[in-house]
Formats: structure tokens, sequence, C-alpha cells
């Protein structure tokens, strides 16, 4: 966590928090988003004078974990511990502020969801009985659906069940729920989020089972312990029990009573029945209050797919902070996407905004603002607010105070790309100033005192201009403010009181800090670097997902791989049924420029003919391929690569520590386009 100023409970609490993240996969962009709006939100409201808690955390059991720690060959409580650091390592990375960090495998944790466990168990809200029905590993959730059909959410082959549960009276809260949801419109947001959940309820609440027998890890029921408390109750739990919820001591009673119930819950659009509807019923049996507000996002789509382990089109932080750094990311999740809604990412859009906006904006107002005030003026501010030319600057001075408002009553809204379009509207207010009264021009035609105070002024109205765009973009780019910040002289913006921001604060006689570039134009080879380090991520991640005994067949290295069926040892024939196996061979093969990894294959289906881009290209010469019959996943969903599409997948095994491709193949003769069964 990074470092935060000391509480005072003079001010006023605000609590928010994000999902807590399932550690069944490393963290990615579509985590990172959630956790920067949370970010930026806490920031600005600390800004603004609160007292702002800020929770994110991973959730860590399940059958789901169970399985994926089998499967890697460890202990489901070593699995957790390596992911969850991870995430807590990348946040800390970014220098994210968050306040706790939970983990739901904690004791605070498990002796919390223990005593919500039995207080509703003593309301009379939990009854035992039996379910016999489809279940969704995947997302942990029981589905009403025959069996053999798929999960309606996420689309996987569900599981039949059949074992003593727990039961909550989830159908006790519809009326009750929709009540809450009439009379608090504000309760979810935006707007289409509450429609589709209200309409959820309103056809109709079944009775919800909260435990589970077939498998162990998880917290047990108090009393009862050959069932685990189903991970939702567990996981939404997560909320109160960082906060000291079910401990007697003193500090944590008091932490809970000062910071619940919470302002600002945010959550992308996945998970919004289990949130919206599921944690304020648990709350309400257990006479707590509820949260004030649930933000419901959407997905950050790449390649306009939701990014997820099962497609193979995950983009990780850590590949844009490599190349370009936590603001730029951070300022383009929020200036690009209008939050709530879904967004689209790629490196090039990336690059663009980066360059566009802060390179050649912000950056660039700063750095030729300042060195000016440096050359012509040894550093000094002179004239930053009211002085003389007042109808010169009145422009100026009044679009700042605008900017002020607008940004502050978007900001408030969450609307976080309309505030910070205000900001640069204001900013090339500044630019149109600047340029329009050229002092650089001003200084070479005259160098007389009423020029230079003429200069002066212009140079310090931007400087003042400055000060005001950094203070109100400092929760977005909050490192990048910093050095901007301590460049006008005013020392450490973390120290600073933000929360009246208003023209005038540099102050006459301000002796500038040391100058220095804050946002280098990015070149084209960033978005290069940025895909190599991604295809090598991939390759990585694909190798290591192989390695076991015997050479498992896999997808090629570089090459994304097949969807997810089932997290289960065994699948049925109907299950294997769905992958399409041809025969196909290679017609064409060449390298992919500027991608060590990459080849660019074309490949005879015997009834079509078809591109496919392979990650093969450090095992096999491009020539050595050509007229070579392979084995190809034909019904893949097709994918981009380096600008290319690929429409399909060369199945290869992995051998070895680094996971070399070998391409299968045949000994007999097999006629194009065969199908494997």
């Amino acid at each position: 966590m990074s470092a935060r100023m000391p509480t005072e409970i003079s001010k006023k609490p605000y609590y928010l928090t994000t999902p807590i993240y399932y550690v069944n996969a490393r963290p990615h962009l579509g985590h990172t988003y959630t956790t920067i709006a949370a970010d930026t939100l806490a920031r600005y409201k600390r800004m603004r004078g609160f007292d702002a808690r800020f929770l994110t955390g991973t959730d860590e059991h399940g059958q789901k974990i169970e399985r994926s720690a089998d499967k890697a060959g460890k202990t489901a409580q070593t699995f957790a511990d390596e992911i969850s650091a991870e995430f807590r390592s990348l946040w800390a990375r970014m220098g994210l502020t968050n306040d706790d960090y939970i983990r739901t495998t904690e004791p605070r944790h498990k002796r919390g969801v223990q005593r919500l466990f039995m207080e509703l168990q003593q309301r009379g809200y939990i009854y035992k009985g039996t379910y016999t029905g489809q279940y969704c590993v995947s997302d942990e959730l029981y589905v009403d659906a025959p069996e053999g059909a798929p999960c309606p959410d996420c689309g996987r082959p569900t599981e039949k069940v059949s074992e003593e549960n727990y039961y909550f009276k989830l159908s006790a809260f519809e009326r009750p729920l929709l009540e809450h949801y009439e009379a608090h419109p504000e309760f979810i947001r935006p707007e289409s989020r509450r429609n589709e959940v209200m309409a959820f309820v309103r056809g109709g609440l079944k009775d919800l089972s909260i435990s589970r027998t077939s498998f162990n890890w998880g917290i047990p029921v108090p009393g009862d312990e050959k069932h685990v408390i189903y991970v939702w109750m567990d996981a939404l739990a997560n909320y109160i029990t960082a906060l000291g919820y079910g401990s007697d001591a003193p500090e944590d009673q008091a932490r809970f009573a000062r910071y619940w119930p919470a302002d600002v819950q945010l959550l992308g659009k996945e998970i919004s029945r289990f949130h919206c509807v599921y944690w304020p019923a648990f709350l309400m049996a257990a006479g707590l209050p509820l949260p004030r507000s649930f933000v419901v996002h959407g997905w950050l789509l790449f390649e306009q797919s939701k990014m997820s382990k099962s497609r193979g089109n995950i983009v990780r932080a850590e590949t844009i902070l490599d190349v370009l750094g936590a603001d730029a990311l951070r300022y383009f999740l929020l200036r690009e996407i209008v939050f709530g809604q879904d967004g689209s990412f790629s490196f090039d859009a990336l690059v663009q905004r980066y360059n566009s906006d802060l390179a050649n904006g912000y950056g660039n107002l700063v750095s030729r603002t300042l060195a000016m005030i440096e050359k012509y003026f040894d550093g000094v501010v002179s004239f930053p607010g009211r002085s003389i030319h007042v109808s010169s600057i009145s422009g100026i001075e009044n679009a700042a105070s605008d900017c002020i408002g607008s940004f502050n009553k978007l900001f408030e809204g969450l609307q976080f790309s309309a505030a910070l379009e205000a900001v640069w509207a204001f900013m090339k207010t500044v630019d149109i100033y600047l340029n329009a009264e050229a002092p650089w021009k001003k200084l070479a035609q005259s160098n007389d005192l009423p020029m230079q105070n003429r200069v002066k002024q212009i140079l310090d109205t931007a400087a003042e201009s400055i000060r005001i765009i950094t203070a109100l973009v400092y929760p977005v780019i909050p490192d990048a403010a910093a050095k901007v910040w301590a460049q006008l002289g005013l020392g450490d913006i973390t120290q600073a009181d933000l929360k009246d921001l208003q023209w005038g604060g540099l102050k006459p006689g301000t002796k500038l800090g040391a100058l220095g570039p804050v946002f280098p134009r990015a070149e084209k080879e960033a978005i290069t670097r940025m895909q190599e380090k991604e295809e090598a991520r991939l390759a990585e991640s694909t190798a290591a997902a192989t390695q076991a005994p015997g050479a498992p067949i896999a997808a090629a290295p570089g090459v994304v791989a097949a969807p997810v069926v089932a997290e289960a040892k065994t699948i049925t024939i109907d299950d294997f049924a769905k992958v399409e196996l041809r025969v196909a061979q290679i017609k064409v093969a060449e390298r992919v420029a500027g991608a060590d990894r990459l080849l660019r294959l074309e490949v005879d289906l015997g009834y079509e003919q078809r591109q496919i881009v392979a990650g093969i290209a450090e095992a096999y010469a491009p020539e050595s391929l050509i007229g070579r019959k392979v084995v190809i996943v034909a019904n893949l969903a097709p994918r981009k690569l380096r600008g290319l599409e690929s429409n399909g997948m060369v199945v290869a095994a992995s051998l070895g520590e680094k996971g070399r491709p070998v391409l299968a193949g045949f000994l007999e003769d097999i006629e194009v386009g065969a199908r494997l069964k």
C-alpha cells in the first residue's frame, strides 16, 4: 500500500470498495480498471477533505480454486497465496492508496463470516435442505437449467450436483428489496443496471443455497463443519469483515461503526446480481445498514471481446507500466471509457491518447511555460493572480473557475471521462491564450520594463492555470501531477490543501523547482514493444499451463488458447465434441514482421483456405513447413495478432522448461480436411 496521511477523526468518513478478485488467474487489465477507478475516487475524496477508506483484496475459496490448485499440483492455500501476492504486488507497483487488503483466507474474515452466518441463523433466515440440480463451477453458481445445459451467464457446461445444503430465505426479501430500489434510485448506478436488477427481482426470488458439502476449501459452517459456507456469501461479507465485523475488540468495533455503511461499492456488470440482490438481502436479514450506492461499470474489451482467461485475450497492466508508466494507463482508462459503459482497449489507441493529451497537451503546456519563466525571469513567479492588465486575464480566470466547478460536479457523479474533458478544454483555452499573446515575440520586439512586466504576467497567468489543472488531475495522474507541483515550486502535493481550489494560489515570489520532462512523446516503437511483451507473457503462461509429464497437447506459444470447456479432471464426450479438430496442409509460411515468435500461415482445409498466426517461429523455419500436414482447432473464434486475423489454432505439444512447441502430426497419409474424433 502507498503511504497515507494519518486519519483525522474530525474529517467525514467515506468508505469505498472494489470487488475482491478471484485468484483463479493472475491480474489483468480488467481488474486494474476497477481498482484504478477506486483509487482515483479515493484520492479525489481525500483531496476534498474526506477521511476516505479504500478496500480491495482477493477471493480465495471455492470449488474452482480447489480444482485449479489440484491441476497445478499445489495445495489450495499455496495456490491462493501465490496469486494473491501477484495482485498485491501489482497494486503496490502502481502506487495505489488502498488502506486495507482483505483475503478471504484470513482469520479475521473467517471469524466475521461465521458470526454473520450465526446471526442469520438465529434470526430464522437459514434452514437446512437438499439441492439437486445444475451447478456452474466457473461462476460458483447454482443454475436453474436442465441437465447438460450450459451456464446462462458464462456459457460453460454445468454439472449436476445433489447434496445437503443450508438455505438462506432470499424469497422473503423480494418486496423489501424492490421497495428499497424504488425509494433510493441512487442505490444502483447507472440506471440501466438498476433496471436489470429490478427486472430480475420482479421475476421472483428463490431461496438461496449458502453451503456446500462436495468440497472442503472454504469456511466451515459453525457447529456443522462438514458444510462449507457458499463462496458468494463468504466473499460478499469481506466488505464488513475488513472493518472488524465479528470482532469483540473495541478498536474493530469503532472502525466498523465509523465506516459502515459503504458510500460506494464499485463492481463489474457480470457480478451485479450477487452484489445488488444477495448482499443487501444478507444485510437486511442481519439488521445491518445497506451500502449507499453500487456503481456498476462495463467490460473492458480487447479486439471487441471481454478480456478473460478462457478467451486468451488478456492484457496485463505490467506490459503498459514497463513502456509508458502507470499514469498513462490511468489516464487512458478514465478518459477513453465512459464509466458504466463497455470500452475498448488497444495499444494503438493508448499511444495515440498518450501523445495527443499527455505529451502534446499537458506535458507541452507545462514544459514551454515553465521553461520560459526559467529562461527569462530566473524561474521566479511575479504576477500570478489579479495584478496589472487585469482585463487581459479575466477570461482565463473565469474559465478556470468554470472548469473547477464542472470538474467537481462531474467527478462526484463518477463521470471521469467528462470531467477530464472539461480540464483539457480549459487547457486548450490556455494554449490559445499563450499562442495569441506570444510572449517570446513580445520580448524579442521590446525589452523595456512595461513589456517585461506584460510578459511576466502572461507567463504567470499560464503558470497559475497549470497549478489549477495539476490540482484537478492529481487523482487521475498522481505521479505526473506531483512532479509538476514540485516544478511549480509548491513542494509535496500530498501535503497541499486542495479542497477549496480557486484562482490565485500561486504566490508572487514563488521560485520554480528543478524542471524536467513530464510526458516524453511516445514513438510508434512503443506499440511494438508492448505487443512483444504481451506476446512473451502469453507464451510464458501457455508454456507454464502445459508443463506436465507426457507433454500434453496445447496451443503453440503466442496463439490464443482454446476456450476452457470445464475446469475438471475429466470431461464428457459431449464436451470433447464441441472442439472441432481437423487436418490442414500448410501452403504459405512466413515470419510476422517485428515478432520473433510468430509465423503467418495459410492452410488448406480441403473445403476452404484460411490464415492462422502461430507462435512457432523459434522452433520451425518457415520454408520447412510448406506442404506439412498439421492439426488445427477449426472452430476457434477469430483473433487478431499484430494486426493479422488468426482463424484457428495450430495444435502442438509443449516440451522442456521453455515449452518448446512440437507440432502434432501423423504417420499415415491423412486426407486434408479430415476431422479428428
